[in-house]
């Protein structure tokens, strides 16, 4: 076992020895930052800091930082990193569209937060067919400037999510089959590192960083545009369906969601989430399945098996784009608890978390002091052409390429009221995600990629990529951050584990 002064060494090593010296308080933080001429500082007691922080949609979020920094441009980002990092040894968070429900992965208690929030703008060049986004837009936005200029481009399903966090844990999104995650679409980062400097990442210039921040996260920098690419787009024909879960429409469903993952056909142009939920204002789990084909077909036949289930309470069928089926909001309000679990497309796996999320909805009924709780089964169709299709454009680092077998993500997630229910519900939500992990094990199912955008803060995200990728992860941030700072000083989100160095054969 390793003694406390081996220890301490070691986060030496890794922190740089000037980060364990004692923090200024952390009002002294923002005064310091007023100091070198930052605009917009927010402090405690500001209406404007008060809105800011109950601007977060998960209650989860809404922390209290020392103050809120809001630049309006790269510069100014530049000028608050430089003077955090030189002058103080303030922690910090990121904030770009801030939904993440990880507390402290987009807000910090006691600390700085800089948000983004006023960089929100998207642009596009006629001429290189290239779209600039910065990090604050909300894909609303983005797919209403798009939407006019008759241009596809990828992003999120909820228009309410800011485009940076999105974008830096991969983004699922309509045409996945066809193009890769939102996150390969990417050609360019401008992104301000630890030391304050500006880079451009691409495939020319600082390629590796440019590949690790397509799907590793926040610490690496701070991403100030996106440059994607856009595509000719037809109007989307989709369709939505709702059902009462019954054995029988459970069942359907399940069978439906594994061929449908399996059949080649969805390649061309198809979609399909389908996901269980409990609502207490109907106080019945419903079962949502959404499809829909990217070039315009009616009733494709990719999804028919969907179309021919009976029994459905609710229909909607017809042509949209992006900035209408994006109007698709969340329930605020509430204290979220999110995990991500992958499996190998297995009906018997689908089945399972569907009898665990059964037994969630049952577990809350009975212990839930308000009986005010919505939960959510999603799952997400992973077929291995996905991470073909990233490899094919200069790769990523979510390490998905190595996956030969088609997979499913899911999504698990419980909206409760009070820190107390949220107790109770992490106890039970820790437990629906054990047993899940532990029954695909047991038939050899398990897939050990986490999607970074559905998992809880628990989860060792970055690890799951595979030991190759960690390398490299560590390398760019040696490379370009060496003294760890967004590593350590920017303490919300997923990091590479710190004894990583020590032991390189351990993940």
């Amino acid at each position: 076992m390793m003694g406390l002064k081996t220890l301490l060494a070691f986060a030496s090593f890794f922190l740089g020895t000037s980060a364990l010296q004692k923090p200024l308080h952390e009002t002294d933080c923002c005064k310091v930052l007023q100091d070198a001429g930052v605009k917009h500082i927010l402090l405690p007691g500001n209406g404007t800091y008060n809105e800011r922080v109950h601007s977060y949609w998960s209650l989860t979020s809404q922390l209290t930082p020392s103050c809120f920094v809001q630049p309006e441009n790269t510069e100014e980002v530049s000028t608050i990193v430089k003077t955090l990092v030189v002058k103080t040894k303030c922690e910090f968070s990121v904030r770009s569209g801030g939904h993440s429900s990880n507390a402290g992965a987009n807000n910090i208690e006691k600390g700085v937060t800089i948000d983004l929030g006023r960089m929100n703008s998207t642009s596009y060049n006629n001429a290189t067919k290239i779209a600039s986004i910065q990090p604050a837009a909300r894909w609303l936005g983005v797919y209403r400037t798009f939407d006019a200029l008759d241009r596809g481009i990828q992003g999120g399903g909820i228009g309410s999510v800011g485009a940076g966090g999105l974008l830096l844990g991969g983004g699922f999104a309509n045409y996945l089959y066809q193009r890769g995650l939102a996150t390969d679409d990417i050609v360019n980062f401008e992104v301000v590192l630890a030391n304050g400097s500006v880079v451009q990442a691409n495939a020319t210039s600082n390629k590796d960083l440019w590949r690790t921040l397509k799907g590793g996260g926040s610490g690496f920098g701070i991403v100030t545009r996106y440059d994607m690419e856009t595509f000719d787009r037809l109007p989307i024909w989709s369709a939505s369906r709702q059902y009462n879960s019954s054995a029988e429409t459970d069942e359907a469903h399940i069978l439906g969601l594994k061929h449908w993952t399996d059949n080649p056909e969805i390649l061309a142009s198809s979609y399909a989430y389908i996901w269980w939920t409990y609502r207490p204002a109907e106080n019945q789990t419903i079962i949502i399945a959404e499809m829909g084909d990217t070039t315009s077909q009616a009733d494709p036949p990719a999804v028919q098996e969907f179309l021919t289930i009976p029994d459905y309470i609710s229909s909607s069928t017809g042509l949209t784009n992006m900035s209408t089926s994006a109007q698709a909001t969340q329930a605020d309000g509430y204290r979220n608890i999110w995990f991500t679990v992958t499996f190998k497309n297995d009906e018997r796996v689908i089945r399972k978390a569907v009898d665990l999320h059964r037994r969630l909805v049952e577990d809350m009924k009975r212990d839930s002091s308000d009986g005010d709780f919505e939960t959510q089964a999603y799952f997400q169709p992973l077929p291995s052409i996905v991470g073909q299709r990233g490899a094919e454009k200069g790769s990523n680092i979510l390490g998905i390429d190595k996956l030969k077998e088609n997979a499913i993500v899911l999504l698990g997630s419980l909206a409760v009221n009070g820190i107390d229910q949220e107790a109770l519900g992490r106890q039970k939500m820790l437990a629906w995600r054990r047993a899940l992990e532990k029954y695909s094990e047991d038939v050899g199912a398990a897939v050990g990629y986490r999607y970074m955008n559905y998992a809880d803060a628990s989860q060792d995200v970055l690890a799951s990529y595979g030991e190759e990728n960690l390398k490299m992860m560590l390398k760019v941030s040696q490379k370009y951050d060496p003294e760890g700072v967004f590593q350590t000083r920017a303490p919300g989100g997923y990091k590479l584990p710190w004894d990583y160095r020590k032991f390189p054969k351990g993940y």
